[in-house]
This record gives C-alpha cells, sequence and structure tokens, in this order.
C-alpha cells in the first residue's frame, strides 16, 4: 500500500487549510526530557540569572549532505552568503521557494571543505534533498530523524547540550579545567573531556552567553554528567520541555513558519513526494485568525528579520522574487508584551493562568481591524507576563503601540473569518524583536 503524500492529503481534504486547521491543537514540546526538572519559572530564571542545562539530542533532525556539489546546492537554494564560509562555522540556512516565501530555516555547521550538516526542522533538508536530487547534483545524504521519528527506536548519533546564562562560562571552564579555545559567534571549536572528543559551538540564548556541545552519542552520558557535576557550586538548573520552547519569544526566532509550499502547481510533484505524515502535513494552524488562502499564512525572510542575511551576489531559487520584495514589506517581526492583568482577568479567568504556549496565530487588532498575526506566545515569568512574538503591519510596528490580541480559536472553514466570536481581546504593546536588550545589540552585533 502506498503512503500517502501530501498532496494526497490535501486533494483528499478539499484545500490545503482544510488540512492543516485543527482548533485547539496542543502546542510541540521537545520528546523524550522530562517536562520539567525544577519547574518551568525556576528553569526559566536560570538562564537569566544563573546557569542552565539544556538537552536537544533529541528533537532535532539532522542532515549530512556531502560531496563535490554540496555548496553549489546549499548555495543555489539559500539566501546565505556562502563566499566565507569557515569550517567550524555555523549559519542559519534560509531558503526559499520561486515566489521568495520561506520554506523554513535551519543550523547548517561546515564540517568540511565538502561536507555540512543541516539541522532542526526537517521542511528545509526534504527541500533541499529534493532538488538535489531533481537537478541532478552530486552530493549524497545522510539523515536521523528526531527520537519521536525514528524508524526502530533506537539513540540519537549525535548528543546536543547547551549551556547557557550569566554563569555559562564558569561552568564550563570548571567542566574542562580552564578557558575554552576563543571562538567567534557561532563559530565552533574542537573540545575534549578525559579522552572523549566533540565540539564546542558558540550560541547563546534570549541575550544570554553560552554554548552548545555536540558530539558522538556515545559519550552523551559522560559529558551529560561531567556538566551537571561542574554546575553544581553554581546552582545549575536542567531545563525541561516547557521552558525549553520559550527562549525563542524573547531572541525574536520565530521556529516554524508556514512553508510557502502548498499552492503553488508548480510544487505538485514536490509535494507528491512528501510524505502526508511529516512536518509538512502535520503541523497544525489554529488561532483566532483564520484565512481560506494558505497564502496568507507565508512569510518572507524580509518579515522574519532575515534581511541581513540575504545576499545577491549569487543567484539562488527565489532570488528575483526576493529583489522585489526589499522595497514592499508589508509586515514586521515585533514583540508583544500582553497586560498583565488582561492575562489574569481573560487568559487565566481571574486567576494566574501558569504556563501559557501556543504557536496559534491570533488576530492582533486595533480601532481599525485587523493589522497583524501572532506567531508564537509564551509566559516569560522573569518578566511578568506574556510575550508573543508576532508579524504586524509595518505601520504600526513603533515601540509603544497599543493593539488587542483575539485570544481564543476560530472554528475554520465554514465561519466567516471576520466574524464576531465574542472572543476576550487582551491588550499588548509593540516592543522590538528581540525583545531582550542584550539580544538586539550586543548579542547580535557580535555576530
Amino acid at each position: 500500500m502506498a503512503i500517502p503524500s501530501l498532496q494526497d492529503g490535501i486533494d483528499k481534504a478539499g484545500s490545503p487549510i482544510k488540512l492543516l486547521w485543527k482548533p485547539g491543537a496542543a502546542p510541540w514540546t521537545p520528546e523524550v526530557v522530562e517536562r520539567e526538572y525544577a519547574g518551568w519559572r525556576q528553569e526559566q530564571a536560570a538562564w537569566h540569572e544563573g546557569v542552565a542545562l539544556l538537552n536537544l539530542s533529541h528533537h532535532m533532525f539532522d542532515m549530512w549532505i556531502e560531496g563535490p556539489d554540496a555548496t553549489r546546492l546549499l548555495a543555489d537554494h539559500g539566501v546565505n552568503n556562502f563566499e566565507n564560509f569557515a569550517l567550524g562555522q555555523a549559519k542559519q540556512y534560509v531558503p526559499v521557494t520561486k515566489d521568495g516565501n520561506i520554506v523554513t530555516d535551519g543550523i547548517l555547521a561546515r564540517e568540511a571543505e565538502n561536507k555540512y550538516l543541516l539541522s532542526g526542522i526537517p521542511a528545509a533538508q526534504h527541500w533541499v534533498q529534493y532538488h538535489a536530487e531533481k537537478g541532478g547534483y552530486d552530493v549524497a545524504f545522510a539523515t536521523d530523524a528526531s527520537s519521536a521519528f525514528r524508524q526502530g527506536g533506537g539513540d540519537p548519533k549525535l548528543f546536543r547540550y547547551q549551556i547557557q546564562g550569566p554563569l555559562a562560562k564558569d561552568v564550563v571552564e570548571r567542566a574542562f579545567g580552564g578557558p575554552l579555545p576563543e571562538t567567534k559567534f557561532f563559530h565552533s571549536a574542537p573540545v575534549a573531556l578525559d579522552g572523549r572528543h566533540f565540539r564546542a559551538l558558540r550560541h547563546g540564548m534570549a541575550g544570554q552567553a553560552g554554548f552548545e556541545f555536540i558530539g558522538p552519542w556515545e559519550h552523551a552520558a559522560y559529558v551529560h554528567e561531567a556538566f551537571l557535576k561542574a554546575g553544581e557550586p553554581f546552582g545549575l538548573v536542567q531545563v525541561g520541555a516547557l521552558a525549553y520552547t520559550t527562549p525563542s519569544v524573547e531572541s525574536g526566532w520565530i521556529p516554524s513558519p508556514v512553508p510557502g509550499i502548498y499552492s503553488d502547481p508548480g510544487l505538485r510533484e514536490y509535494r507528491e513526494q512528501l510524505a502526508l505524515f511529516g512536518i509538512e502535513g502535520q503541523r497544525p494552524l489554529n488561532g483566532s485568525y483564520f484565512s481560506e488562502d494558505i497564502e496568507d499564512y507565508y512569510a518572507s525572510p524580509y518579515e522574519l528579520g532575515y534581511g541581513k542575511m540575504i545576499s545577491f551576489r549569487h543567484d539562488f531559487l527565489g532570488r528575483d522574487a526576493l529583489v522585489k520584495a526589499k522595497e514592499a514589506v508589508r509586515r514586521t517581526k515585533v514583540t508583544l508584551v500582553f497586560d498583565a492583568d488582561d492575562v489574569r482577568e481573560l487568559i487565566g479567568r481571574g486567576q494566574d493562568p501558569g504556563f501559557v504556549l501556543t504557536y496559534a496565530r491570533h488576530r492582533v487588532e486595533n480601532v481599525n481591524g485587523l493589522v497583524g498575526m501572532t506567531m508564537q506566545t509564551a509566559s516569560i515569568d522573569p518578566v511578568g507576563t506574556v510575550l508573543s512574538l508576532t508579524l504586524i503591519d509595518t505601520a504600526y510596528a513603533e515601540p509603544g503601540t497599543e493593539v488587542w490580541v483575539v485570544w481564543g480559536e476560530h472554528p475554520g472553514p465554514g465561519t466567516d473569518p471576520e466574524a464576531d466570536l465574542g472572543l476576550p481581546r487582551v491588550r499588548a504593546t509593540v516592543r522590538p524583536a528581540p525583545f531582550n536588550q542584550h539580544a538586539r545589540t550586543l548579542y547580535r552585533r557580535n555576530a
């Protein structure tokens, strides 16, 4: 029996929206790791005020790309500049469709002259592999799915541990017996613990300094225990699945934009090769914002804040569309700070709502009507309220602008997208994205 494709699912449902629309869908959280260790509030506080240990080993999808055409393939299908891509360096890789809409982003690390590792949500990997095979590029692929989707179970090929927060450097130096090699942001250096060799990537989250350590799974348990012991004097806190999802809201990274692949007739063959029960067919849409047109959910790299990553010094799929889009960016990425009283009264129904997390697209309005939609919303305890990464019409993106967020679920197809459903409206104020001042200034400038 043939495995159903994404196109099969769209055809059966009647439209991409009818396939993806799932009111009340539970938000994704990382697989395998505990939901909470010390409690989500304490875990968030750890990377703001102390030091936190995060386990990224199980929810990342990895794809190795190797061969004489590896660089050409990635450059042909990504907006990034590949001219000075050093060995050991990583970049946020941004592939787009011919219309200039993002597919999704991923972390691309250069491991050797003709070998790269692309990690993250697998939509980017699917896109790159499809075009490699269709275009006859001389490359080979090896993949390792996330633990939730790894066929036959088993362990990951790699461990990934992050140490983050103001005390991260102290913990790392205690673990390794001294400072790590001086490394630029998003560059890595080889390191070792008691003869176990792996890499240290200069990293950071929510504006705080930190490191990501990546190495063979056979060393995972030893390295993890070594970090726990080194962190004891500094009050190191392990971060669970709930808190792990939230730093992106502060650092300004939108984790799962809708891939711009569902409506172009020219991509039918691509959709026919994608599994229905993969990320492209199963990542739900929901919230108070609703449109029958899937293209209303697409986003350009400019809207997501990736404009500085776009290099027009090379030709790539979608280049012409992005040249035109550069002068007509309709929406801006901002942070919405929810009114704390409204959060308690309207979201918590008179009480502390506890942990709030949603990737729902909620309507953002002012007196003129619809002006934007949320992309990810979460409780940020050190801030004392809920924050939301949002795409808003550029005219209303000025910090200090007051708006409302319509909180609730539109039922979807069959109901007018503009219907007044009597949903509560939470007051919110526009702030920059990244929200964290350090992330917005020093952290970005040092990249």
